[in-house]
């Protein structure tokens, strides 16, 4: 092989485990991760926000993860189509009735529209620009392959898999099928395009496990947590536990203004530390966003953030 053949797939190599380092590991850059895209600017998990938080250079862009009747993979957050695409409009007698335990007496059954009720052509259907502002009017609910088209190359992909049980019950493997889709796009090993690094999220410690130890994965995945009431987790001891499955945290902000310490635990187990969510609409006692995240990144010493608002972000 020539000499000159031998130094590139080196130095490619090294651009791999750079990559794989500062993602997974606590201490490296502050990461910038756009929480379902741009999405104080643009419909969230759309390719319209996906496409912006790159211009607002953000590393990663988060996709939350559904399964459509037929398997696919699509980019929404909700487990339900209602609050962000017109399908009440477009369907309006697939509707199931729920009933809720903290629904007032005497209410009606909530309607909802839930996407596993619903092949991929007809979620395509759907307006899901529309309820944030007319002028994103047509744009549609991407799939996970669409999002992966459009953001490689240019930031990492931060996954979520939402729902997983839900989904379990209705005869899916959210898991696999999440990791089948990074294989068929070479995405599936921890700097397997360094332009493209993959952190997988969930709030669901047994999803997490699942991909760790029974399907192998080796990307770096995050453990999310909105709250811990019987301190199973949000402990020394705890955090040392989540770092049998999990590289990172992704706690909700508040646990860390009330318990900033939650950061050197989880630095000293291993763990890096992503809050979420940091967005204009809701900055507490802080003058604006920017501040906000400035606080957590470079005062609680946190590793990364989610936010709808990359361009806000407070570089050093």
């Amino acid at each position: 092989m020539p000499s000159f053949n031998r130094r590139l797939i080196a130095f490619v190599a090294v651009l791999f485990v750079l990559t794989f380092l500062v993602t997974a590991q606590p201490g490296g850059k502050k990461i910038l991760v756009a929480h379902r895209g741009a999405s104080a600017y643009a419909p969230e998990h759309t390719l319209a926000a996906y496409r912006l938080a790159i211009e607002q250079r953000a590393d990663f862009v988060e996709q939350d993860l559904q399964i459509t009747k037929d398997g696919v993979l699509v980019c929404l957050h909700d487990l339900t189509l209602e609050r962000t695409t017109n399908v009440e409009e477009v369907f309006p007698n697939r509707a199931r009735l729920d009933v809720s335990e903290d629904q007032a007496p005497g209410a009606p059954p909530a309607k909802h529209w839930y996407v596993p009720d619903f092949t991929l052509a007809e979620i395509k259907q759907l307006d899901a620009g529309s309820w944030f502002n007319e002028k994103f009017k047509g744009a549609r609910v991407p799939t996970w392959q669409e999002a992966i088209d459009l953001v490689r190359g240019k930031a990492g992909l931060y996954p979520e898999t939402k729902g997983p049980e839900v989904y379990g019950k209705r005869g899916f493997d959210m898991e696999k099928l999440t990791l089948e889709m990074l294989k068929k796009n070479k995405l599936a090993e921890p700097g397997a395009d360094a332009k493209t690094p993959v952190i997988i999220q969930s709030f669901s410690a047994e999803s997490l496990q699942k991909m760790r130890f029974e399907l192998k994965t080796k990307l770096p995945l995050v453990f999310l947590i909105g709250f811990d009431p019987q301190k199973q987790w949000l402990t020394a001891d705890g955090l040392k536990r989540v770092k049998e499955f999990a590289n990172g945290i992704g706690p909700a902000k508040g646990l860390i203004e009330r318990e900033p310490q939650l950061v050197t635990w989880a630095h000293a187990a291993g763990l890096t530390v992503t809050p979420y969510t940091f967005r204009s609409s809701n900055t507490g006692k802080y003058k604006d966003v920017r501040e906000e995240m400035n606080q957590f990144l470079y005062t609680f010493g946190v590793d990364a953030l989610f936010t709808d608002n990359p361009d806000q972000f407070p570089r050093r």
